[in-house]
């Protein structure tokens, strides 16, 4: 199969559907261009909500007056619990210099006496960080010998698992909706430039042409229009974020700005929806036009 051909037929059947191939190349544009959009809102929200994780903790409060040799034994227990990090401990003496820095006021002064318990802080790692992992490993702690009860932030990691999944959902759904809808428009132009030619391609099959040799130009086309709808949106996408950095500080800026892979991938999606719009339109179309 010459090279040239293919290529040749590909832009003669994008010329041939001219107001269709534009349309295409526009709504893949528009689609990437809010697929890019919620691409980085994603980034970004899931970096907030990986920042709300990282300050949740289990405190696994201890009983009076344990001794040195069972503090080493807790601690050795809730290492060995899936999922721990991290452990320090935070004796009775260090527990009234929190309260005091956070409350403004000196325990001694207010009761005379410290109720405050000795403490291990634990942190988790990072796919513990859920409410259903914190809730495993809080129940394992607390059944620990020398552990009177274990808090952490229940209702805070129960919000953020909620939110996280809508986002999610959110996102994935737009996402399937804007491709299909470019994929739709890249198959009906494909489909259009099929009946076109739809007489060459029977007379292509009458003198032996073979399968690919006919369905390729399609598939090629379907392609172009998609990498010319991803360079625009690419295009569109950077002179946004590009405006949007000058309007805010250099640490937001930061965030803002995207490498040049982030619109090579922009790139290639668009590629990827005009080839899939193209195989469906090729697998379809070409022996109905051909038949017709």
């Amino acid at each position: 199969m010459s090279l040239a051909y293919t290529l040749k037929e590909s832009i003669s059947g994008f010329t041939r559907t001219r107001l269709s191939s534009i349309i295409s190349v526009m709504t893949i544009s528009i689609s990437l261009l809010f697929l890019g959009m919620f691409a980085i809102a994603t980034v970004h929200t899931t970096r907030f909500i990986d920042v709300l994780r990282s300050k949740v903790e289990l405190e696994a409060f201890l009983v009076e007056g344990i001794s040195g040799s069972d503090l080493k034994e807790i601690r050795r227990k809730i290492s060995a619990v899936d999922g721990i990090q991290d452990i320090s401990f935070v004796s009775k003496d260090e527990a009234a210099r929190i309260f005091q820095t956070e409350f403004g006021e000196d325990i001694f002064e207010v009761l005379e006496f410290n109720p405050l318990p000795a403490s291990f802080r634990i942190s988790l790692k990072d796919g513990f960080k859920t409410s259903v992992k914190a809730l495993e490993a809080s129940s394992r702690i607390e059944d620990i010998k020398g552990v009177e009860t274990v808090r952490y932030r229940k209702e805070l990691l129960e919000i953020i698992d909620t939110r996280a999944a809508s986002v999610n959902n959110l996102t994935l759904g737009l996402g399937v909706i804007i491709s299909l809808s470019a994929v739709f428009l890249v198959s009906n132009t494909i489909r259009l430039a099929i009946y076109a030619k739809r007489n060459t391609i029977r007379t292509m099959q009458l003198v032996g042409a073979t399968r690919g040799f006919i369905r390729v130009p399609f598939l090629l086309e379907g392609i172009l229009q998609g990498v010319l709808g991803g360079m625009v949106a690419s295009v569109v996408l950077y002179s946004l974020l590009e405006y949007a950095m000058k309007l805010v500080s250099v640490d937001f800026s930061d965030a803002i700005h995207r490498d040049p892979y982030f619109y090579l991938a922009i790139l290639g999606a668009g590629g990827l929806l005009g080839l899939i719009g193209g195989t469906i339109s090729v697998a379809r179309f070409i022996r109905t036009a051909v038949a017709s």
